[in-house]
Order: structure tokens, then sequence, then C-alpha cells
């Protein structure tokens, strides 16, 4: 089978419920409006699935790029999309600060009441300036200096966890899946692990050896292996939790940086109305 994009998925909110798309923009962000909302408490800490599995429930829609939220037993919530306005406020995700715009008290209750604790939605702030780690993407421009010597090194992008691209393989989800049904295990859905483009046509885990994959005239660098947390354990459906896939995974893809699912990207080559969509061809640069 040749490479080719299976599906692609955005997450607007942070740890919310996903959008698949059969066609998306992209630019060196990363999906249109990925990530680029965060639900913050009353201290101004982000929140995700690891410590509020009902965010799964959240289930975010797009209208002319406002947002809507809707949620079990509440009504849909309009959001409008608050361009350039109000006071940047600080947020740090993991060990990056960047900023936000609060979207407002509406969005604040709506999510308070359905969490059952204080917080507030943010937005990215026009002015925020929070890049893909240096320190990967510069050890990938290094090692590709002839393949790619115009890569750039700066990667602006929202609120993820520390990248604007995830990438998976849908082989990859086969296998695991294989070895849960061995187990007596129900598969699991490839939404357990929120990517934004699946592949298909590698073999199983041969994702761990891309150097880059090329769309078009875009460049999608395998900057970084991506270490999974608990939230794969969330059924995504009913936000109730378990001991796997996490088990099944951890039995052979246990490794010194964690256990490992997917892989993290930085995009160069977009321009302007660039997009990405389901079926098209992939050609693949592996590290030997």
């Amino acid at each position: 089978m040749s490479l080719s994009i299976l599906s692609l998925h955005t997450y607007p909110v942070k740890s919310c419920a996903g959008i698949d798309h059969t066609r998306v923009a992209i630019s060196q962000g990363g999906l249109f409006l990925d990530r680029q909302w965060v639900i913050v408490d009353d201290k101004g800490v982000f929140l995700t699935q690891r410590q509020h599995a009902r965010m799964a429930l959240i289930q975010p829609s797009l209208h002319n790029s406002d947002l809507t939220l809707s949620a079990p037993g509440m009504p849909d919530l309009e959001v409008p999309w608050l361009r350039d306005t109000g006071a940047a406020l600080p947020v740090r995700i993991w060990a990056a600060d960047t900023l936000g715009l609060d979207e407002g008290d509406d969005a604040a209750n709506w999510l308070s009441g359905f969490l059952g604790l204080g917080c507030r939605l943010l937005r990215v702030h026009p002015q925020a300036e929070r890049l893909a780690s240096l320190r990967h993407v510069n050890a990938w421009r290094s090692k590709h200096s002839e393949q790619e010597p115009d890569f750039p090194e700066q990667h602006r992008f929202g609120f993820a966890d520390g990248f604007p691209i995830l990438i998976a393989n849908q082989e990859s989800l086969d296998e695991l899946n294989r070895r849960l049904q061995a187990k007596g295990q129900a598969p699991v859905p490839m939404n357990r692990f929120r990517p934004n483009i699946v592949l298909q046509g590698l073999d199983a885990y041969e994702e761990d050896y891309l150097a880059s994959i090329k769309v078009g005239r875009m460049t999608l660098a395998q900057v970084k292996r991506c270490a999974r947390c608990p939230i794969p354990n969330i059924d995504q459906a009913t936000a109730l939790s378990a001991s796997e896939p996490g088990l099944t995974l951890a039995e052979h893809r246990q490794f010194p940086e964690g256990v490992l699912f997917g892989v993290n990207a930085v995009v160069a080559g977009t321009r302007e109305g660039d997009t990405l969509s389901a079926g098209d061809p992939v050609q693949a640069e592996f590290d030997l």
C-alpha cells in the first residue's frame, strides 16, 4: 500500500473532544484552530483530562471560526471569537509560558457548571510567541541540513502540549488492538491518542524511524517521539477510565523516554491557503 493520509483531526479546546476533517487548512502553527483555546482553573492553571476526564464530553464545533461548545445536560454555548480585544493573561503550559485572552463570564460559568469547579476559557492571544522546543527542532535541522538547508528554527503554535502536530500510524493502532484482543480486551479507537494526522501504508511502529514526510511542497519534520500520559486509558465517548490500553502498550512500547505512540512534528513550506486532505499521497524520508 502506498503511503497516504488516512484521517485528519483537530482539538480546538485543549483536552476536549476533537473534530474530524476530510480537508483542513494548515500553517506553520499546525492545523487550523487546533488547540487555540484552553480551560484554566481559578488560579490560572491549565486543565486536562488527566485530572478532569469529563472534559472528553465537551464537544467543540466551529462556524465561521466562532466556537460552539456542547456537553451532556447543558445548553449549547456560543463563543464569538474575540479577535484582538482584551488584556493578555499569562498561561503556563507545562514549562512554557504564553498568553491568553479571556472569553468572558458566560463561557466561564458554563464550563464551571459542567466541570464542577471554577474555571475560565482562554484563547491564544495574538501577541503570544510560544515556540516548539528549539532543542528538538535544532537537533533535527542539524541532522538533516543537507536535505533541508532552509528548514526554519522557530515554529510558533498554540496550547498543544509541546509541538504543533502529532502524527500517528493506523497500523500501529491495529497492532496494539491485536495484542489487546489476544488478551480478551476490547480494541480501542484512534481518538484515544488524539492525533492530528493519521497515516496509512506504514508497517506497525515504522513511524519511529521517519525523518520527515512530504505532502506537496510541505515538509513535516518528525522531531520527537511522543511519550504517552494516562489519557489513552480514558474512553472519549464516556469519560470513563480503565487500565487499558496503557498496560498493553507499556508491555511492548516502553523506552527510556517513556511509553511511546506517535511522533511530534513541525511543518515548513506552507503558504496561505494550503490544506491537507484525507487521501493525500505522502512521501516518506527515513532516518537510517
